[in-house]
């Protein structure tokens, strides 16, 4: 069972590629256990079909799926360009103007957010991913700004901006973001991740909006500001602050710089482990196979070292929501995921997962898993209400099916991110772990080893009248 259970979880997001009933069934059945939605595409109608057609999938599958709503963020865009391209040269001065009017082919561009209110003389400027360098050099007015171009290129319409030394000040939740996150608040969401995420506070400024519009999705914090990783200690305050994070690779690169992105990856998937938090390595990972029916040996190494490191989720972007293989791409991405955690460990960590409720259950499911590999266990078993349970001992990393039971449905499609974690709901009983694993060994989901007759399970749990997990039991189905 273990050798075909997949413990790094697949987000693909869904776009033009994969919006059809048929296509978003296809990939969860190949293996995607949660989808992303991108708010910086498509209608909420579009998303409205698409949740739809996902949770259907589900059932279908018999599992857990989640949904993650990606929210824009301040992510500047230029406006419209005449012919949808303005040609750069080194030197040229050109000015970026908020607001919507029509672009006559000049050097005064339009622009879709306001920089003259948050940006100062001299700090840098990026256009279309990077490919285009500049320099802010007047704020002209209320309005606009003048930047000076330091290399020959081109943009083009709608393409990013990016600008790492400036401070938006706790601004990153637009009008748009506002609007998404209310009607959002009414959808079958999971999880909302919230971009350019420079502090803690942010974070809980989301979470405290969620909770006003009676929202019970948790929050995904997208690491890509160079503010955001200024410190560890800084980091670290938004990986407590977070439900989890995502290590939104693109961004970061041009905001932070390429060489600093591999480092940060590896302080973020660790520093997730060890406070019992998601993480979710994201952006190009298999990105050739947007137009190829192959990845490349990097991007193949780049998902198995995500995996080595303790990765809870690897995320596909365009290569599910636009690319010519999405059906194939996912099952590439599984297919490198189950070789590699079945011929290479988890890399180790420098501390003990320190969960957010108390030391003593901690302890439990540190027990529990050492127990569960000590025994030579089939699966571990939890029983939980809030989730805590499982997500503490998937941050032990065990080395072998993690099932979850718990008779909230929204809990279960929040497991479906988390390492290992296959989770099942099912009404409250005392023993409703133990009849899950009989359920599931006389389905053939789970199958005891070669020459047993019996599966061998640790079972966490703990009192429904009291907080907490307190109980660990060895049984035999």
């Amino acid at each position: 069972m273990s050798k075909l259970f997949k413990r790094t979880k697949i987000l693909a997001t869904i776009g033009p590629s994969t919006n059809s009933r048929e296509m978003i069934e296809d990939v969860i059945m190949a293996g995607v256990n949660g989808c992303r939605l991108n708010c910086s595409h498509g209608s909420n109608e579009e998303r409205d079909q698409q949740i739809k057609w996902i949770r259907e999938a589900a059932e279908k599958k018999g599992r857990s799926v989640a949904i993650l709503q990606d929210l824009q963020g301040p992510k500047i865009r230029l406006g419209m360009l005449k012919d949808n391209r303005l040609d750069l040269e080194k030197g040229d001065e050109v000015i970026l103007e908020y607001g919507d009017f029509e672009h006559d082919g000049g050097k005064r561009v339009p622009v879709q957010y306001n920089l003259a209110e948050k940006c100062k003389v001299g700090e840098p400027l990026s256009m279309f991913d990077g490919k285009v360098k500049a320099e802010i050099v007047e704020i002209v007015s209320d309005t606009a700004i003048r930047i000076k171009i330091l290399n020959d290129g081109f943009v083009m319409s709608k393409k990013g901006l990016n600008l790492p030394d400036t401070d938006f000040g706790g601004d990153i939740l637009t009008e748009k973001d506002l609007s998404d996150i209310e009607y959002g608040a009414n959808c079958d969401y999971d999880y909302v991740s919230l971009s350019f995420v420079q502090s803690a506070s942010d974070i809980l400024k989301l979470k405290q909006l969620l909770l006003s519009l009676g929202s019970t999705a948790k929050v995904i914090a997208k690491i890509e500001t160079k503010k955001a990783i200024s410190s560890d200690e800084h980091l670290e305050e938004i990986v407590k602050a977070a439900d989890g994070i995502m290590v939104a690779r693109g961004d970061m690169a041009v905001e932070a710089g390429t060489e600093v992105v591999p480092i940060v990856q590896r302080k973020l998937i660790a520093l997730c482990r060890a406070n019992a938090k998601l993480c979710i390595v994201a952006t190009q990972m298999l990105s050739s196979m947007v137009d190829a029916p192959e990845p490349t040996r990097a991007e193949v190494s780049d998902v198995a070292t995500a995996v080595v490191q303790g990765a809870d989720v690897v995320m596909l972007s365009d290569e599910t929501a636009n690319g010519s293989y999405p059906l194939e791409t996912v099952k590439e991405m599984k297919k490198v995921i189950l070789y590699t955690q079945n011929h290479s460990r988890i890399a180790p960590i420098s501390k003990l997962p320190v969960g957010p409720t108390s030391e003593v259950y901690d302890a439990i499911s540190s027990a529990a898993a050492r127990l569960a590999e000590k025994i030579e266990a089939d699966a571990i078993v939890c029983q939980t209400a809030s989730g805590a349970t499982a997500m503490m001992m998937a941050a032990q990393r065990p080395n072998l099916p993690i099932v979850t039971v718990t008779s909230n449905s929204r809990v279960a499609n929040q497991l479906a991110l988390t390492y290992a974690n296959t989770a099942f709901v099912r009404p409250y009983s005392e023993n409703f772990g133990y009849d899950l694993v009989a359920e599931l060994k006389k389905s053939e989901y789970l199958q005891t080893k070669e020459g047993k007759k019996d599966l061998l399970t640790v079972i966490v749990s703990g009192d429904k009248n009291k907080v907490g997990t307190d109980t660990i039991r060895v049984r035999s189905v």
